[in-house]
């Protein structure tokens, strides 16, 4: 894949300053789609300021004028590919500012970063927001208002963050405080964005950043991967006195499950479970804001562990996988994809579950809930909301949790506390199915005292599927969970995973929930344990898609 050619030093870089330590992890750029084309590149997040070309369609060719860092490339690809997702994919009727996020697979194979990392940072950091080697995120602030002097009479503009962190909490905060200004006074505000910014501090697991940029204080916790599952909030002190105050962010990634969740409540036992077995899924909403949020939302269901199938927050027909996820030749992809033009619905009918959601509405005070649907009522027109699927749930409602959830809509409970219950819900389900794994997979190693410097390293004992599953009788979910159903049937159905052969990839994600869950383990690849006849490398488990950046 041919890299951009160098561009010119950027003229916000203070000469002789040193780089931020902070850069690893952000970079920002900033890509017109008109001729006069210019692009600003902060440290690993590639921001994009996208305008409308003629005739209403980006334009593919894209030559950056002012690169910060300046020794900072993106391919001709991955530069087309951030110009297509920084804009609505369908009609918009609407007016204002709109945000939304993406993930991009990253073209060109694996590059060195500019900035000096030693891999501290994925260490101590939570399994769920470790940099990421093969995707970027994207986080797109896009301002859509009339304008007569423009050939179409709008005024269509995108700022886009682009990074391998998954801050969508910090990273659309800082959008919130940059864009406005950006639009109004252009290059210089972003020149000086790029001075402030150069000097923040790493992203230390643990730690509270004080972040500032325009004359606010940004300032967040950066979780560790010591933090106790589901616990509230470090509560964040601050040792010095910051005037003016600063703007506190509880979480730098935490979505409003509740708000993202409110149409499908009554069905979140089944989409913990499509995600739990990293069933292919197309999510079809009317705008990219509640395409990306609840892919997001749903990809958060496994929380403390990772989810390791791919997904795509937001997909439009331009992207380079629209042919691979869109083919009838092979099954759908392990993915989760969020869609919103309409020529979706016809493409990727086929797919197992689709999950279409409409504009919010309401039932009286209670969110309108949509139904499950067969697949066969799938129109390719008028489509009305609802979970498309054939699949039937292994474990039962619970209905004590819908009761209190929509008693909370009643009472106008914050949604901030409706999410929490939403979230320790969603943990405690994780953690009822992972313990008898991690149990049974620690009983597989070798006692400590049976390791000496002196012997031979002593073998272990191979993953068998039988003895697991006679080891639920005892020491199963049912031991931390009330909820009722067929617990084996869904453990089965991650067994069905465990088998590994031909191109399918879900065995990386039963793979990747296990080395998430089994600190036991050490080193150790999981794979080992699973499958110990089949080398890593024939199915491709020599990485993972979560590995660290070089």
């Amino acid at each position: 894949m041919p890299w951009d050619n160098p561009s010119p030093p950027s003229p916000c870089r203070v000469p002789g300053a040193a780089r931020g330590s902070f850069c690893p992890g952000v970079l920002v750029a900033v890509v017109s789609a008109q001729l006069s084309a210019a692009a600003l590149l902060i440290g690993g997040l590639a921001g994009a300021a996208l305008a409308e070309g003629p005739a209403g369609i980006v334009r593919a060719l894209l030559s950056p004028q002012l690169v910060y860092p300046h020794d900072f490339r993106l391919t001709e690809k991955e530069k087309t590919s951030i110009c297509y997702l920084s804009f609505p994919d369908s009609y918009s009727g609407g007016l204002g500012d709109t945000q939304f996020s993406f993930r991009l697979r990253q073209a060109g194979g694996s590059r060195s970063s500019p900035f000096q990392d030693d891999g501290r940072y994925n260490r101590e950091a939570p399994v769920t927001l470790q940099r990421e080697a093969a995707h970027y995120f994207g986080y797109v602030y896009f301002r859509q208002v009339k304008d007569s002097s423009m050939r179409r009479g709008y005024f269509q503009k995108s700022l886009v963050l682009v990074s391998r962190l998954p801050y969508v909490n910090l990273f659309q905060c800082l959008l919130q405080l940059i864009a406005p200004e950006y639009f109004d006074k252009l290059e210089p505000c972003l020149e000086a964005v790029c001075n402030e910014i150069d000097q923040w501090p790493p992203p230390v697991p643990g730690q509270t950043l004080n972040l500032p940029v325009m004359g606010v204080v940004i300032q967040v916790r950066i979780p560790s991967r010591v933090d106790k599952p589901g616990s509230s909030p470090v509560k964040q002190c601050n040792q010095e006195n910051l005037l003016p105050a600063p703007l506190v962010l509880p979480s730098v990634h935490e979505l409003d499950l509740f708000r993202c969740f409110q149409p499908v409540l009554i069905h979140i036992q089944m989409l913990w479970e499509l995600m739990l077995l990293g069933e292919p899924m197309v999510v079809m909403a009317p705008s990219p804001t509640m395409s990306s949020e609840m892919v997001l939302a749903l990809t958060s269901c496994l929380a403390p562990l990772r989810y390791c199938c791919d997904f795509r927050p937001y997909f439009t027909i331009h992207d380079s996988e629209f042919k691979e996820y869109t083919t009838r030749t092979q099954a759908p992809p392990n993915i989760v994809v969020g869609v919103t033009n309409p020529f979706f619905i016809k493409t990727l009918q086929h797919w197992p579950h689709i999950l279409r959601v409409g504009e919010p509405r309401m039932s009286g005070d209670l969110p309108k809930q949509v139904k499950v649907k067969k697949l066969a009522k799938l129109k390719t027109l008028d489509t009305k909301p609802g979970i498309y699927t054939s699949y039937k749930t292994f474990l039962h409602k619970d209905k004590t949790l819908i009761k209190r959830l929509l008693k909370g809509i009643q009472r106008k409970r914050p949604s901030e506390v409706q999410s929490a219950l939403l979230r320790r819900h969603l943990l405690e389900l994780t953690q009822s199915f992972i313990i008898p794994l991690e149990h049974y997979m620690a009983s597989l190693m070798p006692l400590q005292r049976a390791i000496t410097p002196w012997k031979n390293p002593p073998q272990i004992r191979p993953f068998c599927q039988e003895d697991f599953m006679k080891s639920l009788e005892h020491a199963g979910p049912q031991l931390t969970c009330v909820l009722k159903g067929d617990w084996l049937g869904l453990y089965r159905g991650l067994g069905e995973m465990w088998q590994p052969g031909g191109s399918n990839p879900a065995p990386l994600h039963t793979v990747g929930l296990l080395d998430c869950s089994c600190p036991e383990l050490g080193q150790l690849p999981v794979q080992a344990v699973l499958f110990p006849s089949v080398p890593a490398h024939s199915q491709g488990w020599g990485g993972s898609e979560g590995a660290e950046l070089s």
